[in-house]
Parts: C-alpha cells; structure tokens; sequence
C-alpha cells in the first residue's frame, strides 16, 4: 500500500474532491485532506449542501480548506438534490479531461454508480465515508476509506482529574472513546453497523496465497499488495492497527510473521506434515474395524484433532483428493478404508 501511495505521490494525480454535506460530518475535514495528500494534488474542492440551514460545515472551515460550496435547495420532500448536483458537475468535470481521478466523500450508497461511471472513464476513483457505507459503494472504488475508523488511530490519552487512575481517550474528533477491545481493534460497542472487511476474508486471502507458494511463506510486501488488490477498503487502521504485521500476528492466530535477513514473511503456524496426517488417519480408520463408511464423517474428525487443518495446504481442494494420493488407504465411493 505504501508503494502504490509513494508511486501516486511522484506522478501528483490530480484530483476532483466532491464533498457530500448532506451526511458527512464537519468534524472528518481535517482527516479527508491528510489522506488525499497521500494520493495526489487537488484541482477542485467542493462540497454539496443547503446552506440555508446548518450542518456544521461552517463559513471559516470552507475557508481554511478552500472548499468551494455548492447551494443545492431541497425541491421537493423526500428528493435528495444534493446528489444529482454532485453527478451532474462530476461529469463537467470528466469531460474537461484536467484530472486524474475523483474522491468523493459520502456514505451515500446512491453514488456507487457514478463511482463505476468514472472508473469506466479510466478515473481512479477514492472514496471517503464511514464505516457504515455500504459494500456497494466501497467496492465501487480503486479506493476507500473509513474516516471514523482512520480518524479513532490519532488518540490523544489523558488523565482527569480524580479520576482514579481511570484513562479517558479522546480522539482525534476531540470525542471521548472507551476501549473496549475485541474484534480488529474496534472501539465503539454502540457505533453503527461495521461494514469493512472482515478478518475472516482477510485469513481466506493469506491462506490462499500460500497455497498458492505451495504452502511455503509468502513475503509481507506481496501479501499487503494482493490484500489492497482484493480489497479496495482493505487499510491496517481499519482494525485498530499501524503495521500489518502486528495485526497478523494479533488477530490471525493460525498465521505467524517472521523475519529472515531483514524481510518479512507470513507462514501457518501449525508445522502438520503429511506423513504425520497420513499417520493419524490410519489410526482412526484402524480404530473404527478397518473402514470409515462416510468421507465426511473422517473429515469432521480430522477438523476437530486440527482446527486450522486446510487441505489446500498439502495441494488438494478436497479430502477425497487428499486421500487418493496416499499409499496406505484405498477410497471407494463415499467409504475409505485401509490397504490390505
């Protein structure tokens, strides 16, 4: 991620910044910009709303960012204005061909097939929004991130005063935040739904990629790279983490980093060989007369003796297959049974 960052840096893509003031909050302004520094240069800075009445995107904030704001009245009942203001200029925009690529910051799912339409047009595409946002629009994206999850890593920790040794967090929104752990780091047990990747996907993508190697370790560097490829919301901080290492080793307990003449390497955890699997599954089938009438009955076992047991690891998709290979047992059918 950090080379496709530094790589965007040194060419300065230019970027059209359309702010959606109708559902993100003032308080992300500061976070949306630091973030685009690391993408590009921004050609145009607008934002989207009826000024008529508040929102908290204020006349001296505008200023201090030299956002440019766009009335937009409410119409009708029921009809956002707002976002066909936003489509109709990102399309002046595209057809001016003096930018790059788009951010545009919404949690607005509305906007995922403008989003497609610019990549269409060979646009490279950054959205901006929170956590809740929808899978559509994320998807929709080169790339995405989660300003609230983003923003909660830049954590000032104090003291108050008779407090009682009691630390009270507050972030970078200047809200107070109580760490609670649990899944990727997350703080919030009361925020609204989670819409990133889960860790689980992630662990599915890793283990993949060292199938792949022959279950053999894969480098970090190339791990970050297929996840960001995968992913477009894929980000470290989106779980409470700075380096993907530390989150692999934290959060992905069958999966291990290690450090060979100054690179890093991600590998399982369990060192199960296949003569030690064939060892085992001969003595379960022994100890049921001989013969297992039910694949699927030896494989529940197997998975319970080894929980992280992944046949892809040894470069089979299926137990079947796994089995087939092995010189000590004999499958027909649904049944397994040991060679005479």
């Amino acid at each position: 991620m950090e080379e496709i960052m530094e790589s965007m840096s040194n060419e300065k893509m230019q970027f059209a910044v359309l702010i959606d003031a109708d559902n993100i909050s003032s308080k992300y302004a500061v976070t949306i910009f630091e973030e685009l520094e690391k993408y590009g240069s921004t050609s145009y800075r607008r934002i989207y709303g009826n000024w008529s009445k508040g929102n908290g995107w204020s006349e001296g904030l505008l200023l201090e960012h030299s956002i440019m704001p766009v009335q937009q009245f409410s119409y009708t009942t029921g009809k956002n204005a707002t976002d066909m203001a936003m489509v109709i200029d990102a399309m002046d925009i595209l057809y001016k061909n003096k930018v790059q690529g788009f951010c545009l910051v919404t949690s607005d799912s509305d906007f995922t097939r403008l989003a497609m339409r610019l990549r269409e047009e060979n646009m490279f595409v950054l959205g901006m929004g929170e956590s809740k946002t929808p899978l559509a629009l994320t998807r929709a994206c080169n790339r995405f991130i989660h300003l609230n999850l983003v923003a909660e890593q830049n954590i000032e920790v104090t003291l108050p005063a008779g407090a009682g040794g009691v630390l009270e967090e507050r972030n970078v929104l200047g809200e107070k935040s109580v760490r609670t752990g649990g899944y990727g780091g997350q703080t919030d047990a009361s925020s609204d739904e989670q819409n990133v990747t889960s860790l689980a996907e992630i662990r599915q993508v890793i283990l993949a990629l060292i199938n792949e190697n022959g279950g053999k370790h894969v480098d970090l560097a190339r791990l970050g790279n297929r996840l960001n490829d995968k992913f477009s919301d894929f980000d470290v901080r989106n779980y409470g983490y700075s380096k993907l290492s530390t989150m692999i080793d934290e959060e992905l307990t069958d999966l291990h980093v290690k450090k060979i003449s100054n690179q890093y390497y991600v590998e399982r955890r369990s060192n199960l060989t296949k003569e030690e699997l064939e060892r085992e599954i001969c003595r379960m089938i022994e100890k049921n007369g001989g013969m297992v009438e039910n694949l699927a009955c030896l494989n529940d076992e197997l998975h319970k003796k080894y929980r992280q047991l992944d046949f892809k690891q040894f470069g089979y998709s299926r137990i079947s297959s796994f089995l087939r290979s092995l010189n000590s047992v004999t499958v027909h059918e649904n049944a397994v049974s040991l060679k005479r």
